[in-house]
């Protein structure tokens, strides 16, 4: 991704980035690397663990009545793909 762009889409999110290349490793799928360019499964990874983690955290404090059971079973609607749009 050319510079220009990385710099466009941070003008668009209103945030500048220390390290640009890890806006770019955010924006390269795994279809469209390079041998030298990461993809971003690993943070794709890493942003489903920490959202899993807010969620949890979330269900355990707001229904404290539920099963373990129950818990998983709305987390695991709340976290899916189909729901986030993917």
């Amino acid at each position: 991704m050319p510079s220009e762009s990385l710099a466009r889409c941070q003008e668009a999110l209103g945030y500048r980035f220390d390290d640009d290349s890890l806006l770019r490793e955010a924006l390269t799928h795994s279809s469209s690397k390079g041998p030298d360019q990461p993809s971003n499964e690993r943070l794709e990874f890493l942003g489903d663990a920490i959202l899993g983690a807010v969620v949890s955290d979330y269900l355990f404090r707001e229904f404290p009545d539920y099963t373990e059971g129950q818990l998983t079973k709305i987390k695991s609607v709340v976290v899916s793909s189909r729901t986030l749009g993917g």
